[in-house]
């Protein structure tokens, strides 16, 4: 069992002892904190699939009652639809309960500031604090809030999507595409029909029902992938789609039931935006090379960001980047709005599949060729990550040939490849990622560098 705070939120598993999982009391100190934190009066809340949705919003809902706030449970809601009901409600901040792409029996409170987007770390240290003093004030009989259930902004957020300039609607709808689409049993599989629809993109939906009961591990890696791909392999479909629990991560498969790569669906639709907008482009120090390749034979900028979508966003707002976002499937467009949206990302596809009149094989092989091996190593309560860390670091300190970046665990650059090491903010582990021209290359690479923690255990 286990428990995680960070800056970005508190996650951790359901049931078990105080202190060491996600359970009532602990998501009552920290949501109060965050009500404390947050100010003023109106609160959005929106839940994904997971079998222990119900019971954390219930518990989350009271206690903003409790502080005072009016609450607006927007019910089963994707990430970016609860981001984009911040604002559109003109609400103080918002609470998406959702694990993201952990396993079933986890569950987790997002915390969003007035803009709809993730706190700051500073801010997120700020919840931590007051968490840790508990020292709260409920409000009197007469002061209590409300809750107010509002199912609307489903499809409040497809028509933002379908408002976009670059999303094609006509061209999208002359294909005629046909995709199927794997939705893990979760909120996908409420609002991506009705995206489908109003695209006039016929569709076939794999484990559809909203039950939280995953049909398979919901991280969108090809390890995980099996059903769908061998799907796709027996023909009939243009497109596969898949999408994790909240439906902020986005991966494709091609028509003949391969893997398009996660890493390339950034790439992809940044390629596509660049084509008809000039401007810049940020990913994570754990992206591939393929979005900066893309980005200066478009004659604009790529910036690496540390690890995360707030400093992603950041980042992106410092250089005016017209899209960014991250390695894992996650597409950040400033015109609909600071976060990772998959619907975005599949209507911006699409957009350019179909504008280009190609099979989803042969775009995929217009992209700069790399490998990413992504490893990670469990830790022990003896590691120490730090001490590791400062290790790997002065191993490439001397080498002429690397360039060490530490701003998020440590990074080393190499002409032709880079390993990334860095502590995990959602699980206790340390990933290990490494990029090269064949995938046997970068999982050696990788390799070298887990046998020196692995020494260092």
């Amino acid at each position: 069992m286990t428990l995680i705070k960070s800056i970005s939120g508190i996650r951790g598993t359901i049931g078990g002892r105080t202190g060491d999982t996600l359970n009532p009391l602990d998501i009552v100190k920290f949501t109060t904190a965050y009500a404390q934190f947050i100010g003023g009066k109106k609160i959005v809340v929106g839940r994904d699939g997971r079998i222990s949705g119900l019971m954390v919003r219930n518990v989350v809902v009271g206690t903003l009652m409790g502080m005072g706030y009016d609450v607006i449970d927007i019910g089963y809601a994707t990430t970016p639809t609860t981001e984009l009901a911040v604002r559109m409600a003109g609400a103080d901040g918002g609470i998406i309960i959702t694990a993201s792409h952990n396993p079933r029996q986890w569950n987790a409170l997002k915390l969003l500031n007035s803009e709809g987007e993730f706190l700051t770390a500073a801010d997120g240290a700020e919840v931590l604090r007051l968490a840790e003093a508990e020292d709260f004030d409920y409000a009197e009989v007469d002061q209590l809030g409300s809750c107010t259930i509002d199912d609307s902004f489903n499809q409040r957020h497809i028509d933002s999507v379908l408002a976009l300039k670059l999303v094609d609607r006509e061209a999208i709808s002359k294909r005629k595409f046909r995709v199927c689409v794997d939705t893990i049993n979760s909120v996908g599989g409420i609002i991506l029909p009705d995206l489908f629809k109003a695209l006039d993109v016929d569709y076939e939906i794999l484990n559809g029902e909203c039950t939280g009961d995953f049909a398979h591990n919901p991280e969108p890696l090809e390890k995980n992938l099996h059903g769908i791909m061998d799907k796709m392999k027996k023909g009939g479909f243009d497109l596969g789609i898949v999408v994790d629990p909240d439906v902020d991560r986005l991966a494709f498969i091609c028509e003949d039931g391969t893997m398009f790569g996660e890493e390339y669906t950034l790439v992809s639709v940044a390629d596509y935006v660049l084509s008809h907008t000039t401007g810049n482009t940020v990913s994570n120090l754990s992206s591939t090379r393929a979005l900066r390749d893309v980005t200066e034979q478009h004659g604009g900028q790529y910036t690496a960001a540390a690890v995360g979508e707030v400093n992603v966003t950041t980042k992106m707002k410092e250089v005016g980047a017209v899209i960014g976002g991250e390695g894992n499937g996650g597409v950040i467009y400033p015109e609909s709005h600071y976060g990772r949206d998959a619907l975005v990302g599949i209507a911006l596809f699409l957009s350019s599949l179909a504008q280009k009149g190609c099979k989803v094989s042969e775009l995929r092989a217009t992209f700069p060729e790399y490998q990413i091996a992504k490893n990670r190593i469990d830790l022990t309560p003896e590691t120490d990550v730090d001490a590791i860390l400062v290790k790997v670091k002065e191993m490439f300190a001397k080498d002429s040939s690397a360039v060490v970046n530490d701003i998020d665990g440590v990074k080393i650059d190499f002409p032709d490849r880079w390993v990334h090491l860095r502590k995990s903010n959602t699980e206790p582990i340390i990933r290990v990622y490494s990029e090269a021209q064949t995938m046997e290359q970068a999982d050696d690479l990788g390799k070298q560098l887990m046998q020196v923690v692995y020494d260092m255990q």
